[in-house]
């Protein structure tokens, strides 16, 4: 059972994390700039926060919903903020400066897991993906328990490793052709796209929300 039960949560995991948004921009472009190591840090930073807000959704902490559904405006407008500015680093980003840090080992692995974690974590709204996942693919069961459920929490964190993991894995299969000017181009591509994306998805949310 518990076997099956993991595969439901890689399952979630994998699904809600398949769509680019800002954050796959963002590990595309790290992945192509720093190398496997950086994209699958940065990857594994945002499944780290799906699986906290995987934990939210699946063991229903309402309070923690309720306190979100009622501030979601501002903490919305705060993710926009961080994401903008990040795309405008990125656009504004040297890539021969970025190499030059890299050999000189001034880059480091842990900034890059701990910096899309919390960009991911300043989208609330995947709590609610996460809620209508498990509500789609029936994986949590009352017959389950709290252990079923942690099990199925891992492999929430699993799936989303693994997305990351192949995204990665087929972006280093071109990064031998990228030279630095095309990671020029690469770089004012992906900070347009991370702008563009966030602007766009708060106007939806806004339009859905409001009218």
């Amino acid at each position: 059972m518990y076997w099956s039960t993991l595969l439901d949560g890689m399952l979630v995991g994998f699904s809600a994390s398949l769509p680019l948004g800002p954050i796959g921009v963002l590990v595309i472009q790290r992945t192509l700039q720093n190398g496997r190591f950086s994209g699958l840090s940065s990857g594994f930073g945002a499944a780290m926060s799906d699986t906290i807000y995987a934990i939210i959704a699946g063991f229903s902490l309402s309070y923690i919903v309720t306190f979100i559904e009622s501030q979601i405006l501002w903490i919305q407008l705060g993710g926009v903020i961080i994401l903008t500015g990040l795309g405008v680093k990125i656009f504004r980003t040297n890539p021969a400066i970025q190499l030059r840090k890299q050999r000189a080992g001034k880059h480091s692995l842990v900034s890059d897991f701990v910096s899309t974690f919390f960009l991911t974590l300043s989208n609330p709204l995947a709590i609610f993906l996460f809620i209508a996942f498990f509500a789609s693919f029936r994986v949590l069961k009352p017959e389950y328990g709290i252990f079923g459920h942690l099990i199925i929490i891992g492999g929430v964190f699993a799936g989303a490793a693994t997305w990351w993991t192949i995204l990665t894995s087929l972006v280093m299969l071109f990064r031998s052709k990228i030279n630095l000017r095309r990671l020029f181009w690469i770089n004012k591509i992906a900070g347009s796209a991370i702008v563009i994306f966030v602007i766009l998805a708060f106007v939806f949310w806004l339009i859905t929300e409001y009218y």
